[in-house]
C-alpha cells in the first residue's frame, strides 16, 4: 500500500479505481455503460432536479460531501463519478473492504497538498462506508470538515445505524430509490444499442427482455451483467448474422428459469392469494413455496411484508398478538437491509405466521360495528360519558353519574357505554384458539360486570 495515495502517480488506482477503466473495450458491460451525466441518470428524478442539491454540486460545482444511501445498483457509484468528471476535480477512490485508517488519512493529505499546490479540488469516494470502523470515520473528519475533499461516500446501509453522528452532520444525505421495471427496461436497450455497450449486434425478444428484468431486481448493474452474459452466450452459439437474445438463451446464460409471474397481471393476484391463503391455512410448506415465487419473480419486498401485517390482524389477531409484532418487525428490518438478505427475514415471518393459531375475530368484530353504523344504529353518546370539561358541561348533565374505573373492583366499572341503540351488541366474539381462550374467558366476565349482568 506504500504510496497508493502519493499524488505524483497520477496513473495510479486513485485515479479513479475501478471508476477510471469505463473506456476500455475489454471492461464489464456495466462499467462501460455508467451514465456520465445526470441527464443520463436513471431514475432518482427528485436527486436530478434543477436546484437539487446533487445539481449544484455537479452543475454549480459546490464543494458539498455527500452521503449516498440507497440499494445495490442504484446510481451510487455513477453519482461519484458524474461529480468528479462533471467537475474536472481529482478523484479518488477508496474501497472500505480493503482500506484502513493509514489509508484514510494518506488521501486526505495528498489532497490537501494538491489543494495548497495546484488550488485542484479532490473528489474522495469511499464505497460501502458502512463497512469503516469508527476510528475510519473519524479519520474522515478533518478532510470534511475543512473541505479538503469532496467526500461522496455510499451506503446500502441505514447510515443512521452505520455512519457516525459527526460525519452524517457534516454530509447532505441523498436516498436513493430501487429502479422500476421501466427504469430496468431502458437501461438494457440503450446497453443493446449504444456504440459504448454491445452497438446493435445482437437483439432481444420481449420474453427474454422481460425476464432480465424481474432477474435485476431493480439493481441497473446486476440487469447489465446479467445481459452480457446473455449476449456473449448467443455470440459464441450463433452461425448467422442475425443473433437474437431468446428467453431460452437467457435462461441458460444466467442459469435460472423464467418465472411465470407478472407483477401487473393475473399471475401477480393468483400468486399472492395463495400466499396469503396458504398462511392463513397454516401450511408453511406451501406459503414457503409461494414466498420463493414471489422472491424469485423480483417482487418488491415490501408489499410481501405489507401483507404480512395485514393478515396478522386478519387472520391471527388476538390468538397470537406476537404475530402482528413479527410482521411488523419484518416489515422494519426489509426497510433496513433489503434485498437478497430480506427473504431470510420475510421467511422467518412467513413460518411464523403459519404456524401460529388462526382467530378472525378481530375481522368479525371490526366488520360487525361497522355494519351497524352504516345501517344508522348510532345513537347519542350516554350523558355520562359526554364531555365534562368545560364550564356548565355539569349543569346539562355531562358526566354527572360517570364512574371512574379504577375507583370500582377489579378496576371496571359497571355503567352503558354504548349508545342506547347498540346497547346489547357483541361484536367481539373471540375465539378458543390459541391465547385467545385466555382473552374469551377474561372478556365474558369483563362483559358481564360492565353490563350488570
Amino acid at each position: 500500500m506504500e504510496g497508493l495515495f502519493d499524488i505524483a502517480q497520477p496513473s495510479g488506482p486513485t485515479r479513479g479505481g475501478s471508476l477510471s477503466d469505463s473506456d476500455r473495450a475489454s471492461a464489464p458491460l456495466a462499467v462501460r455503460m455508467r451514465p456520465r451525466t445526470l441527464e443520463e441518470l436513471v431514475g432518482q428524478s427528485s436527486l436530478k432536479a434543477a436546484g437539487s442539491p446533487l445539481h449544484q454540486v455537479v452543475e454549480g460545482g459546490q464543494s458539498l460531501s455527500l452521503l449516498l444511501w440507497g440499494p445495490p445498483g442504484t446510481g451510487k457509484t455513477t453519482i461519484a463519478s458524474i461529480v468528479s468528471k462533471s467537475t474536472d476535480r481529482r478523484f479518488v477512490e477508496v474501497s472500505a473492504v480493503s482500506a484502513g485508517v493509514k489509508e484514510v488519512r494518506a488521501a486526505i493529505d495528498a489532497a490537501r497538498a494538491e489543494l495548497v499546490a495546484t488550488g485542484k479540488e479532490t473528489v474522495l469516494f469511499v464505497d460501502e462506508v458502512h463497512r469503516f470502523s469508527k476510528a475510519q470515520q473519524d479519520a474522515l473528519l478533518p478532510g470534511v470538515e475543512n473541505r479538503w475533499v469532496t467526500l461522496v461516500a455510499a451506503t446500502t446501509e441505514n447510515p443512521f445505524f452505520s455512519v457516525i453522528s459527526p460525519l452524517l452532520s457534516r454530509s447532505l444525505l441523498l436516498r436513493l430509490e430501487s429502479l422500476t421495471d421501466d427504469d430496468i427496461r431502458g437501461v438494457l436497450m440503450r446497453a443493446l444499442e449504444d456504440e459504448r455497450g454491445l452497438g446493435g449486434s445482437v437483439t432481444i425478444s420481449d420474453e427474454a427482455l422481460d425476464h432480465l428484468v424481474r432477474l435485476a431486481g431493480g439493481d441497473a448493474r446486476r440487469s447489465l451483467t446479467y445481459l452480457e452474459a446473455a449476449a456473449g452466450a448467443v455470440s459464441t452459439s450463433s452461425t448467422t448474422d442475425d443473433s437474437e437474445i431468446t428467453l431460452e438463451a437467457a435462461e441458460r446464460a444466467v442459469d435460472q428459469a423464467a418465472v411465470r409471474y407478472d407483477r401487473q397481471g393475473d399471475q401477480h393476484y393468483d400468486v399472492v392469494s395463495a400466499f396469503i391463503k396458504s398462511v392463513r391455512g397454516s401450511d408453511a410448506d406451501a406459503a414457503l413455496h409461494y414466498l420463493a415465487r414471489m422472491i424469485e419473480a423480483g417482487e418488491d419486498p415490501r408489499f410481501i411484508a405489507r401483507r404480512l401485517m395485514i393478515l396478522a390482524s386478519e387472520d391471527i389477531g388476538l390468538a397470537d398478538s406476537t404475530a402482528l409484532q413479527t410482521a411488523v418487525a419484518a416489515a422494519q428490518t426489509v426497510q433496513l437491509i433489503g434485498m437478497p438478505e430480506a427473504q431470510l427475514t420475510l421467511a422467518h415471518a412467513t413460518i411464523a405466521l403459519a404456524v401460529a393459531p388462526k382467530s378472525n375475530a378481530v375481522t368479525n368484530s371490526i366488520f360487525a360495528a361497522r355494519a351497524d353504523v352504516a345501517a344508522g344504529k348510532i345513537g347519542n353518546v350516554p350523558p355520562h360519558l359526554r364531555d365534562a370539561h368545560y364550564e356548565g358541561a355539569k349543569k346539562i348533565g355531562h358526566g354527572e353519574t360517570y364512574k371512574y374505573a379504577h375507583d370500582e373492583p377489579f378496576g371496571i366499572a359497571t355503567q352503558q357505554y354504548a349508545p342506547d341503540a347498540v346497547a346489547d351488541a357483541e361484536y367481539y366474539q373471540p375465539t378458543t384458539h390459541g391465547a385467545e381462550a385466555g382473552v374469551k374467558e377474561r372478556w365474558e366476565k369483563i362483559r358481564d360486570i360492565v353490563r350488570g349482568s
